[in-house]
């Protein structure tokens, strides 16, 4: 199989149904497509382990719930920047199994013309087991996005595309690198969403991933994974990218910029729970949706705990809506009027059933 040329096609006219449009910044998204096949056993793994067979050991569980959901933290990303109104431009590669899982996304505001689908291999997924007590056996084939390292952006990311930001969101490491590289090679900003890629690379290749970065995005684990992996301390890494948010939980995020006082915002109180995961590619959508509306971060910060919140309430990383009203709701609830009235005006310009006709590049590009 020809892993395919990256160069985008020509413009091409499409319908997407989704929120309307609004004028901000373009972000592109680089990173994991993927899709989670998640699976309960109702039983414990440890009753079916014998103490004396464990050296042949072959196991079989009949399940009694099964569920595929959409995610990949690239995609994960760019739909809560959809469905916020940005229209981001999603970089990665996806397999022979991604139609429908494309119009999903350009149902929800997401340009995939920066989407690779390599017709011979499947899109990236993860397979998880978990038993009643929450034990959990966990393989990840990454299919397609093995080959997502040879996408190059400069024809993606360059004049008349709009982007002015670049996500490098969790994907395939040495993709992660390289694309990071492009990112300075063409002069495009980008944040860093490291997560735990740094661990599996070269000291220069970690420190890499977020030299420079405009915003850095972590939670308190994956904070310290990156200074052992970089081999500089936080005060170190915080001279080394515009700005720096942890996220920690249920305690809020933390906001650092070099030379400047720390500053804490807390989580949307007494959150609903359901499903936590996404709840951080929510959050970021949130934080530079608020940016790119001309809010400063600890504003843009609200907005994230506020989409991520909706995100905690969803079964699945793309399962949440975004309504005005419950989301300026849960604003006001959280920090108070004046901060729910600092976006209204554009969340309630937000139309779910508005249409868009054109994109810069197309549908997804396939390559055979």
């Amino acid at each position: 199989m020809a892993a395919g040329s990256s160069r985008p096609r020509a413009p091409e006219a499409r319908r997407a149904t989704g929120p309307r449009r609004l004028s901000v910044p373009r972000i592109a998204v680089i990173g994991a497509i993927a899709t989670d096949h998640l699976m309960t056993f109702p039983g414990r793994f440890t009753d079916l382990l014998l103490p004396d067979r464990l050296d042949a050991l072959s196991l079989s569980f009949l399940v009694d719930t099964f569920s595929i959901r959409r995610g990949g933290a690239a995609a994960n990303l760019s739909f809560g920047l959809g469905v916020l109104g940005g229209n981001p431009l999603l970089i990665g590669a996806a397999g022979h199994d991604m139609s429908d899982y494309g119009s999903w996304l350009q149902e929800h505001g997401v340009d995939t013309g920066g989407v690779r689908i390599l017709t011979g291999l499947p899109t990236a997924r993860t397979v998880a087991l978990t038993d009643e007590e929450e034990n959990r056996i966990t393989s990840f084939h990454p299919g397609a996005m093995a080959e997502s390292g040879s996408i190059e952006l400069r024809g993606l990311t360059g004049p008349g595309t709009g982007v002015r930001l670049a996500v490098i969101a969790q994907g395939d490491p040495a993709a992660m690198t390289a694309h990071t590289r492009q990112c300075r090679d063409i002069g495009l900003p980008f944040a860093a969403t490291p997560s735990a890629g740094p661990s599996s690379l070269t000291r220069s290749e970690a420190r890499g991933l977020v030299d420079g970065a405009r915003w850095l995005f972590t939670d308190a684990r994956e904070a310290a994974l990156l200074q052992e992996a970089t081999g500089w301390r936080a005060p170190e890494i915080l001279t080394r990218v515009g700005g720096w948010v942890t996220t920690l939980g249920a305690d809020g995020v933390r906001i650092a910029v070099a030379g400047e006082p720390e500053q804490m915002v807390p989580a949307v109180p007494d959150a609903d729970v359901r499903d936590p995961a996404g709840a951080g590619d929510a959050f970021r959508a949130g934080f530079l949706t608020g940016l790119g509306w001309g809010r400063g971060p600890v504003a843009a910060a609200r907005l994230g705990c506020a989409l991520a919140a909706a995100s905690l309430a969803g079964v699945g990383p793309q399962d949440y809506e975004v309504r005005p009203r419950p989301l300026l709701t849960s604003l006001a609830r959280a920090y108070g009027r004046p901060a729910a009235q600092e976006f209204s005006p554009a969340l309630r310009l937000l139309d779910t059933s508005a249409h868009w006709s054109s994109s810069p590049h197309g549908p997804c590009r396939t390559a055979v």
